[in-house]
C-alpha cells in the first residue's frame, strides 16, 4: 500500500499553497491526506478503479482524487510540481524549526532567498530575518535556538511514519517464496519513537532471490545496495535494510539486531559468566573452547532458531522487545518480577477524543458507533475548550460545552455503549486550568492539557499544579511535544508522577504517533511512583482510534501492566477512578 506516499505529497500540496497564502486549500489538502493514510484499501488499487472510487474516501473531494489518479497515471502531479518550481525550498526540513510556518518559509524565499536549513541559519547569524517586514530580532533567535534540533531531528523517522512502510513491507516478503519467517528488528521493533532506519530479516535458504524479489518491492523508490544475502532501498525518504540468514539462525540474528546494544551485552556478559556465548549465529558452550572468539561458532551450539532457544541456556524469558533497554529487566527476570505488560486488547475506550464540535472532522454520534463497532465498552468526548494555544474557534466556551453535554445526552439514549462527556482543558504558563471550576465540576472527565507557552523550558512546577487541581482527571500530552518539530516542556517526571500519584490523577500516553507523550521513560517513572496511566489517541477522526497500539507499546516500553492504566478498566472501574 502507498497510502503514506500519496498522504505525504498531499501534505507537501498543502504547504505550497499555504506558504502562497493561499485560503481554505491547504486544510482541505491536509484533511485528505490524514484519511488517505489511514484509509484500509490500497490507494494504488482505488486509483486504478477511477476518480469516483478515489473520491469516495472522506474529506477527498473530485479535484484531489483527480490528482491521485494523475499521480499514478503518469508518476507526478503537475501541479505539485509546478509549485516546486516556483518555490523551490526544502519545506519538511525549515518546517522543523520551531515557529517557522509553510507562509514564514514563502516569504523568507521571497525576500532572502532562504531554500535550506543551512541558509535560514546564516541569513539568522546574518542578522538579515530581523529586516523582513513582519519579522524581527525575537524570529532570528528562535532560528538560532532550534535550527540544531530540526537539523538532528532530520536525521531519524517518526515511529509513526516509518512503522506503516514496516508493515508494508513484511506483508510483501510474508508471500515471496522461500520466506519462512520474517521480522523487523532494531529500534522500530523495539517501538522507540524514532528510527533509523527499518531493519527486517527473513528466514530462508534462498537468500539470493529473496533479495531479488524485494529490490522488486512496489513501495521502493530506489535500490540502494543490493547482495547475495542483503540489499537496502528507499521507500518514502525511509531506508530499508534488509539481511537474509538461514532458518537456524533466525532466532539469533533477531536477538542480535533487536538489540539493544546495552541489553545485549547485559546478557552477553552473562554468557560469559556460564562458559557460553551469544551472537547473532546462536548460543554456544564454549566452557572448553580455548579461544572462543576465533571463530564465531566455535563450541557446541545450543540453539539460534528461536529466540527463546537464545534465552532459556540463561535461564532467561524471552523479552518483550519494548523493555531490551537494560533497565533492569534482566536482573527482574532472574528475580522472577518482569511486568506483564499492557496488550492491545485491554485497552477498553479512549479518554482523549475530538468531534467536529471543536477541530474533529465527526459528530458526536459518528465518533460513538465508531468506538462502539471497535469493541470499546464506553467512549469519552473531551473536545478541547477555548483557553491559551488553542487555534482559533477550535474552543468552546463554557456555554457552549454545556450545550454539548445536552446534545451528548440525546446520543446516550441510543448509543450502544456507556458514553462519558468531558473536556479539553487547558494548562496555562502557571499552571491554572483556565476553564472554570464550576463547569469541570459538571463533567464526567476532564483532561487538562498544556497548549502554550511551550518553549518555557523547565515546567515541572506548572504540571505539578494541574495534576493537583481537584477536577483534573488526566494530564493530556504532558510536554506537548511533536516529534521532529517541537521539543516541548522539560519536565521532572519522578517528581511529577509522585504528584499525580498522590492526587490520583493520570498521566496520559498520547498515542497519536506525532506525540507520543508521555514517553516510555516517563510512564516507568509514574509506574515506579503508583500514578496511573491514560493510553489515549487524541482522535479527530475513527480512523485515527487505530493510533492506540502506538501508545500500548509506549506504554510496554515503561513496563506498564493492565491494573496501571485507568482506561484497561471497565466502565464501572472508569467511574470509580473518575469519581476518587
Amino acid at each position: 500500500m502507498r497510502n503514506a506516499e500519496v498522504a505525504a505529497l498531499l501534505e507537501e500540496f498543502a504547504d505550497l499553497l499555504e506558504a502562497r497564502d493561499v485560503s481554505y486549500k491547504p486544510n482541505a489538502y491536509r484533511r485528505a491526506a490524514e484519511n488517505v493514510r489511514d484509509h484500509p484499501r490500497a490507494i494504488e488499487d482505488m486509483a486504478a478503479e477511477g476518480e469516483e472510487a478515489v473520491a469516495e474516501i472522506d474529506q477527498v473531494g473530485d479535484a484531489i482524487a483527480s490528482k491521485v489518479v494523475e499521480y499514478f497515471e503518469t508518476g507526478e502531479i503537475e501541479e505539485l510540481a509546478e509549485l516546486r518550481a516556483e518555490l523551490p525550498v526544502d519545506m519538511v526540513a525549515l518546517t522543523r524549526v520551531e515557529g517557522v510556518g509553510p507562509k514564514t518559509v514563502g516569504t523568507l524565499y521571497e525576500e532572502l532567498g532562504v531554500t535550506t536549513l543551512e541558509e535560514l541559519e546564516e541569513a539568522a547569524e546574518a542578522g538579515r530575518i530581523r529586516e523582513v517586514k513582519g519579522f524581527g530580532p525575537k524570529t532570528e533567535e528562535n532560528v538560532l535556538e532550534n535550527v540544531a534540533f530540526a537539523r538532528q531531528a532530520g536525521e531519524r523517522q517518526r515511529l509513526g511514519d516509518a512503522r506503516p512502510i514496516a508493515d508494508d513491507v513484511l506483508a510483501y516478503l510474508h508471500e515471496i517464496e522461500g520466506v519462512e519467517a520474517v521480522e523487523v528488528a532494531g529500534s522500530i521493533r523495539r517501538w522507540k519513537d524514532t528510527i533509523g532506519d527499518v531493519d527486517v530479516l527473513a528466514a530462508t535458504e534462498t537468500g539470493p532471490a529473496v533479495v531479488d524479489a524485494f529490490t522488486d518491492w512496489p513501495l521502493a523508490d530506489a535500490v540502494i545496495e543490493a547482495g547475495e544475502q542483503k540489499a537496502s532501498v528507499r521507500a518514502n525518504d525511509v531506508r530499508v535494510d534488509l539481511r537474509a540468514v538461514v532458518p537456524d539462525e533466525f532466532g539469533a540474528a533477531l536477538q542480535y539486531f533487536t538489540g539493544s546494544k546495552a541489553h545485549n551485552l547485559r546478557v552477553r556478559n552473562l554468557a560469559i559468566d556460564r562458559g557460553l556465548k551469544m551472537n547473532e549465529y546462536g548460543i554456544f558452550d564454549v566452557s572448553d573452547v580455548a579461544d572462543p572468539d576465533a571463530d564465531q561458532r566455535a563450541g557446541e551450539r545450543l540453539g539460534g532458531a528461536t529466540e527463546a532457544e537464545m534465552y532459556e541456556p540463561l535461564g532467561l524469558p524471552v523479552f518483550a522487545p519494548e523493555i531490551r533497554c537494560d533497565t533492569g529487566e534482566v536482573q527482574a527476570a532472574l528475580d522472577g518480577d518482569l511486568p506483564d505488560l499492557l496488550e492491545h486488547e485491554d485497552v477498553r475506550g479512549d479518554l482523549h477524543t475530538h468531534t467536529d464540535w471543536s477541530d474533529g472532522g465527526y459528530t458526536v454520534e459518528e465518533m460513538v458507533a465508531a468506538a462502539a463497532e471497535r469493541g470499546y465498552d464506553y467512549h469519552c468526548v473531551t473536545d478541547h475548550a477555548v483557553g491559551p494555544g488553542v487555534f482559533g474557534d477550535a474552543g468552546l466556551t463554557d456555554e457552549e460545552v454545556r450545550e454539548q453535554a445536552e446534545a451528548v445526552e440525546r446520543v446516550r439514549e441510543e448509543a450502544a455503549i456507556p458514553v462519558f462527556h468531558g473536556v479539553e482543558a487547558n494548562v496555562d504558563a502557571d499552571g491554572d486550568v483556565t476553564t472554570s471550576d464550576d463547569l469541570l465540576a459538571e463533567l464526567d472527565v476532564v483532561i487538562a492539557s498544556p497548549h502554550a507557552a511551550l518553549d518555557q523550558g523547565e515546567a515541572t512546577d506548572r504540571l505539578v499544579r494541574a495534576v493537583e487541581h481537584p477536577h483534573v482527571d488526566v494530564l493530556g500530552h504532558p510536554t506537548g511535544r511533536l516529534i521532529n518539530r517541537r521539543a516541548g516542556l522539560d519536565v521532572d517526571f519522578e517528581r511529577l508522577a509522585e504528584a499525580a500519584a498522590a492526587a490520583g490523577t493520570a498521566i496520559e500516553v498520547n498515542a497519536n504517533p506525532a506525540r507520543l507523550d508521555a514517553n516510555g521513560d516517563a510512564v516507568r517513572a509514574a509506574v515506579d511512583a503508583g500514578a496511573p496511566i491514560a493510553v489515549d489517541t487524541d482522535a479527530h477522526s475513527p480512523s485515527e482510534f487505530e493510533y492506540v497500539r502506538y501508545g500500548v507499546h509506549t506504554a510496554r516500553r515503561g513496563w506498564a501492566e493492565t491494573a496501571d492504566v485507568v482506561n484497561a478498566r471497565d466502565a464501572e472501574g472508569l467511574r470509580e477512578f473518575l469519581d476518587d
